[in-house]
């Protein structure tokens, strides 16, 4: 499968957004990440559809919306329309995981379902063929400064495996603690979109993009 590496932009310098996404963008990031927390879901605020709509007007790269945030369902419109070109909602802050998946559907772009690292990743299987991407977190969601999760390995492993024997080959994204060290074993696990923040904003954004490209190319 493509390997794609998709910058969060929650490390990037805000007071520098646009350059930041432009140097990332040009140094071949296949997609923007963008996370929403409403510090309910997770403890954390970040920001929203206003901050979307900037973004959207400067960059061309596929939007994924990362939703940390309760009743999804209640946003996915508001973000669709504010440039998101796929949607992410948490398996765990909703009570009908299926009118989710409808409702993004009916707006005409794609769908991702996310797990926390305490959801068993066996919760997904009933929605293997409903979503564009499945993402599993590598992290706690909403907490800063953790590391990657070693224990995430097997989950993406077996959420591969199970793909794999339904015959489909539907994105998996990692998200947490991606960097240099862990980003190969998440590839060898399963995982094929992987979102990095400090690891790739942190110093020299194109060098830093080029070589995780690197490590999942070999």
């Amino acid at each position: 499968m493509t390997a794609k590496i998709a910058p969060s932009i929650l490390s990037a310098d805000f007071m520098q957004l646009g350059r930041d996404i432009r140097l990332a963008e040009e140094a071949g990031a296949d997609l923007l990440h963008f996370d929403v927390m409403d510090g309910k879901f997770v403890p954390e605020i970040s920001y929203g559809e206003p901050v979307l709509r900037s973004v959207r007007k400067h960059t061309d790269l596929f939007v994924d919306v990362h939703l940390m945030i309760e009743e999804p369902l209640l946003n996915v419109e508001s973000f669709k329309k504010a440039g998101a070109d796929l949607i992410t909602f948490h398996l765990e802050a909703c009570r009908d995981p299926k009118r989710v998946v409808t409702r993004i559907r009916d707006l005409g772009i794609k769908c991702g379902i996310a797990i926390r690292p305490d959801t068993p990743v066996e919760a997904l299987y009933p929605f293997l063929h409903d979503a564009d991407m499945f993402l599993i977190m590598t992290v706690y969601p909403g907490f800063g400064g953790q590391l990657f999760m070693e224990s995430s390995l097997d989950r993406i492993r077996s959420l591969r495996n199970r793909l794999t024997e339904a015959g489909l080959d539907t994105d998996i994204q990692t998200d947490g603690g991606i960097n240099r060290e862990t980003i190969q074993r998440a590839a060898k696990a399963g995982a094929n979109v992987f979102v990095a923040g400090s690891a790739v904003f942190k110093g020299d954004i194109a060098a830093n993009i080029y070589e995780l490209k690197e490590l999942v190319s070999l």
